[in-house]
């Protein structure tokens, strides 16, 4: 699912091209804005999408619209790749440990919309992204993995998001592949991944 540009879309696309997610097929991208760029790497690709606009739906109405589609769809895993809308807790309840998203800052901290600004703004020196499973709260699901970056000290949100764009498109499919193989065993807040 993804609301942009789709560039996480896009690492996925390449990692499965590369063959580094064998036990992830990629089936069915679905955007909530109709001039979202992702549908066109979905097009270049071949990969089906729907288009179901948000701006004009109850959350309950949108997530209803999606879940059906999942489930004529058959999807198992939901990636939320710049998926910019919370979740309903009916679907997170139906996809319970088997919805993966990608954070722009090593939560738990600054969660939300806007964490290059908030981490340039409380002076850190050091954010990163992480690969989460999601939960009924706002970026507070089990970490998978996380990969962290250097802030100089002329960053701008503009450049942040530039240095950990790349880590992103790194471990979200490594992400996704651990979670396809069965190899993450979610016990509350922690994670184990099974080296089997």
């Amino acid at each position: 699912m993804a609301s942009g540009r789709g560039s996480n879309f896009q690492a996925l696309i390449d990692a499965a091209m590369r063959g580094e997610i064998p036990d992830a097929d990629l089936i069915h991208l679905i955007v909530n804005k109709k001039d979202a760029y992702a549908i066109e790497r979905a097009k270049k690709h071949e990969i089906g999408y729907t288009i179901i606009t948000s701006h004009d739906k109850t959350r309950k109405e949108f997530d209803q619209s999606v879940l059906k589609l999942l489930k004529e769809l058959n999807i198992e895993v939901v990636v939320l790749a710049g998926f910019m809308r919370i979740l309903t807790p009916e679907f997170i309840d139906t996809y319970r440990n088997r919805i993966l998203n990608i954070h722009p800052s090593l939560l738990p901290s600054f969660p939300g919309a806007h964490a290059h600004r908030d981490a340039i703004k409380y002076g850190v020196k050091v954010s990163g992204c992480t690969a989460h499973l999601v939960d009924k709260g706002i970026d507070s699901g089990p970490i998978i993995m996380q990969t962290s970056v250097t802030l100089s000290d002329q960053e701008t949100e503009e450049s942040l998001a530039d240095k950990i764009l790349k880590y992103e498109h790194q471990i979200l499919p490594k992400a996704l592949q651990l979670l396809c193989s069965g190899k993450i065993v979610v016990n509350g807040r922690h994670i184990k991944i099974r080296s089997d």
